[in-house]
């Protein structure tokens, strides 16, 4: 909704432009009515009149539409003029001042707050007060809830929550712990000018609620509390026409606003201050808008016009449809002539056709200059990529072959399996020594104990008892020695039987690779076999998954260029496929699969129909259809070539395999030595021979030969190829091997069964032997234990003998020794294995090394070759599409030339023909215009002649209706620019008013502002820039008239009491340019030391006293004990900040 605009009051309270106090608050123009008025519809009316009709309607004069097209744009002030303004109405203005300071100001009747009252607001639980109807200062100190009561008026009519700079929100002012808040605002409505005084009476009630989830409510009531409206839009209406502006920062200065306004800001912010609160630059805003609506009237009635021609286009065919119904012998004349016109009409469109021609051709002959060019870069391409590969292939074949490497690393790796078996025995062996070391020495010890012992024992013995034991101990010790040459016997058959172990474990693993080889050549067979059943049922079965499917799929499509065709292997067969399939399958296996697109764009379907159904390996070749004939790279009949070896049906798929392959040049052998000798015959070439080699002989002498990689995985779907057509010959030769293969594997099972039980009885037999050794071994150590013990029976019965005491130690230690000898014997050998060992993991890293090298370079030359053929094909079809383009275009510049004769043949003839007919007639028409004009002609004279068509009279009656059309439509336009020539003139006018008002408010702000800086002793003026939008302060102190020469302060050299001093006098002047009856300012005195607020305060009592219908609330931290305070001043004092206080103190 557009805001009614603010009155303009002089300093009598009276508008600036008009003497009637009782207009309403809006700025007004007065515009000539004259002027604005359209101009009659009779007089813009044109009367036609029509003779027996057979005179047309007069023409009305045209509409001049661009009369008034210039811009109507706000002007830029000029200076000149300004300052001519000031210095005639500054005295006047000046002496209105003067004289306002012996009056005293009325009460408003309308648009004052009687009341305010708060519920769960900010800090405040509940808070009323009433205010009084002129001057009221808020006092109190910080936090005491003073500025929530501006918060509260701004929420309460409708104002932003961010203009009141203490939240961004409504439920930011809830306070703390609440759900729900609530304002009420009572607004005083008396007067001639109030507000529907039958429905509010004499105040109205504003109350607006709020929650914290974001919801919010009006309720307007009269003051006996009666129920209105509930509408945003009916607040709006109130504020409008009590002019109360809540969003306008000069009205309500809040607390952040004052305190930036008075100390931080700059000339041009003053200077929208300025337009923003005098609503001046509303007043620009919405005539910037009214000129867009006027030039948007312009262009709609431009629009409008444009159908104007149509009109006056039906008015005139329908005239000329009148007019020729009357003149129908005239029209055969007419007839004649546009006969005569249209023969020369031909003549010169032959003409034109032939000059187009003529251009056509100049441009097609120098089409073929460039293709030249291109054709001869792919020839030279050609030639280094042909080179290039030569150069590889000579590269790949001195490289030789790694099958003497491989043969090395299998004997190393074996040697290197055999010498970590013996590691392991001779661990084991270690073992068994150092326990026989360990019990070696225990003997010893107790030896060495019984010598001490019995050296002191030299008593008398008895011989018959000392003989008992002599024959016990010889017993014990031939027990020993058969017990030990037993454990010899079993200790050499346990390594007989582990290394026969070792052989059945060799020989199982090597009889269960031979059985995993069957099983999968069985497995391979069974797939191929399926293979087979799928062939019989669908011939595409060997070309890929769901390939029939493929197929239709490409037939249901849509292709930028020929239908695809494929998979090749439909179309190709091999003449002796006993004999050279499985070469070709090798060699054009991959091709078989794949298919052939004309256009490059089609590409991109084909691999998602193939994608779609599981096919992502099948190539794709682009190759347009070019049937060239190939015979003169053929060689001699006498020698069979790959083409010679297939039956190919398809001309197409049979010169890409040319292109792609070479197959008329490269020769077929049934063995390398055959090949290479057919090749040495020709003098070079390449040839494939059946036993798996490609062989290469070049011009210049020398050779190559690689083999072949061979399909050894009967699972390789390329078995299917080129197999011929005999699917139950295939199938038969399948099923011959799958039973030869499962006739293998029947005796591959029984020997692997047999070796398995050979092995588990070999093991068994080697556990047991175990068994037995450690049974010897603690029965040698019973024994021992045994003869040691008769040993020291009779050391005891009998005298000692401590020779023979020390002889058996001896002994003892005799075969400690040989245990230690063993051991150092068993050391030295694993050195020597490991030893060896190392050597073998060396040389056997050594040649997994040279291996991997040689297959990368190998794997690396070959993908060189790959590149290089690629790159050689991409120029074999470059040439092949220069080529063919330039044979195209070199028709093509044939058939043009061969067309322009034939149309300077028609030419000629025609003109020939026209001569005769006619004498020649000059016309810029175009043959067909002519003719449907003359069509139309010989059309109305049948109809008159047939006087069966339309008569006069309706002619006449349609030529009426038509004019009327046309002068209602001229009317409208000129009303329509009249209207707008109006609106325009009228904005000039308001603009004109507009930098008036501006003018005058600021003249009026600086004769306020010099007025009120003299209540300090001060001298300043404000300066004005309406051209760059500055407005500045120019303040001259007391003290600086005595030291600086009256020069002027700038407001940042001012001290922060002087320069809020000064701000406050601006900010007086600036009110008494609006006509909001609040003014409500937070914080005023902020920066101000006791004097400057003293003079501050008493000269706003002053001002406000002087104001008339004004209402001032002014919010202050300090008291207000210096300050003198009249009737029309009442203080509002609030209590020290207790946020759980109730109804607000005052006094």
């Amino acid at each position: 909704m557009v805001k009614r605009r603010a009155a303009l009051p002089d300093s009598d309270g009276e508008e600036i432009f008009s003497q009637d106090s009782h207009m309403p608050k809006r700025a007004r123009t007065e515009e000539d009515s004259a002027d604005e008025q359209p101009e009659s519809s009779q007089n813009a009316r044109k009367h036609t009149k029509r003779t027996n009709g057979k005179q047309r309607a007069e023409e009305e004069p045209a509409l001049d539409l661009d009369d008034d097209d210039e811009p109507v744009e706000q002007d830029a002030p000029d200076e000149d003029e300004e300052r001519r303004f000031e210095e005639e109405h500054e005295e006047e203005i000046r002496a209105k001042l003067m004289s306002k300071d012996k009056t005293q100001g009325g009460v408003a009747e309308m648009g004052i707050i009687e009341s305010l009252e708060m519920h769960q607001f900010m800090c405040h639980k509940y808070l009323t007060f009433n205010l009084g109807p002129q001057i009221n200062f808020i006092i109190g100190h910080n936090g005491s809830g003073k500025s929530a009561v501006l918060s509260a008026l701004t929420v309460a009519l409708g104002g932003k929550a961010t203009s009141t700079g203490r939240g961004n929100g409504l439920k930011s002012f809830i306070r703390e712990g609440q759900s729900v808040s609530e304002v009420t605002v009572v607004l005083k409505n008396q007067g001639e000018e109030a507000y529907r005084p039958q429905d509010y009476g004499k105040s109205i009630v504003i109350t607006r609620k709020f929650t914290k989830d974001g919801s919010s409510s009006y309720r307007i009531k009269s003051k006996d509390g009666k129920l209105i409206s509930q509408k945003r839009e009916e607040l709006s209406k109130i504020c409008d026409h009590m002019n109360i502006q809540v969003d306008n920062p000069m009205n309500i200065l809040t607390q952040d606003a004052a305190r930036q306004f008075l100390s931080a800001s700059q000339p041009a912010d003053k200077y929208r201050f300025f337009l923003k609160g005098t609503q001046l630059s509303q007043l620009s805003e919405e005539y910037q808008t009214c000129l867009e609506s006027i030039g948007s009237m312009t262009k709609s009635l431009k629009r409008n016009s444009e159908a104007l021609p149509d009109l006056k286009e039906a008015l005139a065919e329908a005239t000329a449809r009148f007019d020729e119904a009357k003149k129908a012998r005239e029209q055969r004349h007419k007839a004649d002539e546009l006969k005569k016109e249209l023969a020369w009409a031909h003549v010169n469109a032959k003409a034109e056709e032939f000059h187009r021609k003529q251009e056509e051709l100049e441009k097609a002959k120098k089409r073929p200059i460039k293709i030249e060019e291109g054709l001869k870069k792919a020839e030279n391409d050609l030639r280094v990529a042909d080179e290039k590969v030569t150069a590889l292939e000579h590269e790949a074949q001195d490289q030789g072959d790694i099958e003497h490497l491989m043969a090395q690393k299998t004997q190393c790796s074996t040697q290197i399996k055999e010498n970590r078996k013996k590691l392991s025995t001779i661990q084991e062996e270690q073992r068994t020594m150092n326990r026989d070391m360990e019990q070696l020495k225990i003997q010893i010890d107790k030896l060495d104990k019984q010598i001490n012992t019995e050296i002191q024992r030299l008593e008398s013995f008895s011989q018959e008892r000392r003989d008992t034991l002599d024959a016990q101990l010889q017993v014990k010790q031939a027990e020993i020695a058969e017990a030990e040459a037993e454990l010899e016997s079993v200790r050499a058959q346990k390594v007989e039987k582990q290394a026969e172990v070792e052989r059945l474990a060799s020989e199982g693993r090597r009889l269960n690779q031979e059985r995993e080889n069957v099983r999968s050549q069985i497995m391979s067979l069974r797939e191929q076999l399926d293979r087979c059943d799928q062939r019989e049922r669908n011939k595409f079965a060997p070309y890929g998954k769901e390939m029939d499917k493929v197929v239709a799929d490409i037939q249901r499509a849509r292709w930028v260029g020929h239908q695809p065709v494929g998979p090749f292997g439909l179309y190709v067969k091999v003449r002796e496929p006993e004999r050279w399939a499985p070469l070709m399958r090798v060699q054009l296996g991959q091709l078989m699969g794949a298919f052939a697109v004309t256009d490059a764009r089609d590409r991109r379907t084909l691999e998602q129909i193939l994608r779609n159904h599981g096919n992502s390996g099948n190539p794709i070749i682009i190759a347009d259809v070019d049937l060239f004939d190939y015979s003169r790279g053929e060689p001699s009949p006498d020698y069979l070539t790959v083409l010679r070896a297939l039956d190919i049906s398809n001309e197409y798929i049979l010169r890409i395999l040319i292109n792609s392959a070479q197959i008329e040049r490269v020769f077929l052998a049934p063995t390398r030595a055959d090949a290479d000798r057919v090749l040495q015959s020709v003098g070079g070439g390449m040839a494939w021979a059946a036993d798996s080699y490609r062989v290469q002989r070049f011009p210049d002498g020398g050779g190559m030969s690689n083999p072949l990689p061979r399909l050894d995985n009967r699972g390789d779907w390329r078995h299917q190829l080129f197999t011929g057509d005999d699917v139950t010959a295939q199938r038969s030769r399948w099923q011959d091997e799958l039973r030869a293969a499962e006739a293998d594997l029947a005796p591959l099972d029984a020997q692997m069964r047999e070796g398995e039980q050979a092995y588990r009885s070999a093991q068994q037999t080697v556990a047991s032997l175990n068994t037995q050794e450690r049974t010897l071994g603690q029965k040698i150590f019973q024994l021992k234990q045994e003869r040691n013990a008769l040993q020291e029976a009779a050391n005891e019965e009998l005298p000692v003998n401590i020779q023979a005491v020390q002889a058996a130690k001896e002994d003892v230690e005799k075969d400690k020794d040989a245990v230690a000898n063993q051991f150092t014997a068993s050391v030295q050998k694993k050195a020597a294995i490991d030893h060896e060992q190392k050597s073998l993991v060396a040389e056997r890293d050594r040649l997994n090394a040279l291996i991997a090298d040689f297959e990368g370079k190998r794997v690396e030359k070959a993908k060189e070759i790959e590149d290089a053929v690629q790159k050689r094909l991409e120029a074999q079809n470059s040439i092949k599409y220069f080529t063919e383009k330039l044979e195209r275009e070199k028709r093509k510049v044939e058939d043009l030339d061969a067309a322009a004769k034939t149309l300077a043949q028609e030419f000629t003839a025609w003109t020939a023909k026209a001569e005769e007919y006619c004498t020649r007639v000059e016309t810029n028409r175009s043959v067909a215009e002519i003719d449907r004009n003359l069509k139309s002609v010989q059309e109305a004279l049948r109809e008159s002649e047939k006087r069966n068509g339309v008569s006069v009279e309706d002619m006449a009656a349609e030529v009426k209706k038509r004019q009327e059309a046309v002068d209602a439509i001229n009317r409208s336009l000129r009303e329509t620019a009249v209207l707008t020539r109006s609106l325009k003139k009228s904005v000039k006018l308001r603009l004109a008013r507009w930098h008036e008002f501006r003018r005058h408010i600021a003249l009026r702000c600086k004769v306020y502002f010099q007025y009120h800086l003299s209540n300090r002793g001060y001298y300043g003026k404000v300066l004005f820039d309406h051209v760059h939008g500055t407005l500045q302060l120019k303040v001259q102190t007391e003290d600086q008239t005595m030291t600086q020469n009256n020069r002027e302060k700038d407001p940042r050299s001012l001290s922060g009491g002087e320069k809020s001093f000064s701000t406050i006098c601006l900010l007086l002047s600036l009110w008494e340019s609006i006509g909001c009856p609040i003014r409500c300012l937070d914080e005023f005195d902020v920066f101000m030391d006791a004097v400057n607020r003293r003079i501050s305060m008493r000269m706003m009592i002053d001002t406000a006293n002087a104001s008339d219908r004004k209402q001032y609330v002014l919010i202050t931290p300090q008291d207000m004990t210096n300050i003198s305070i009249g009737s029309t001043v009442r203080v509002h004092r609030m209590t020290d900040p207790e946020r759980g206080q109730g109804v607000l103190a005052f006094q």
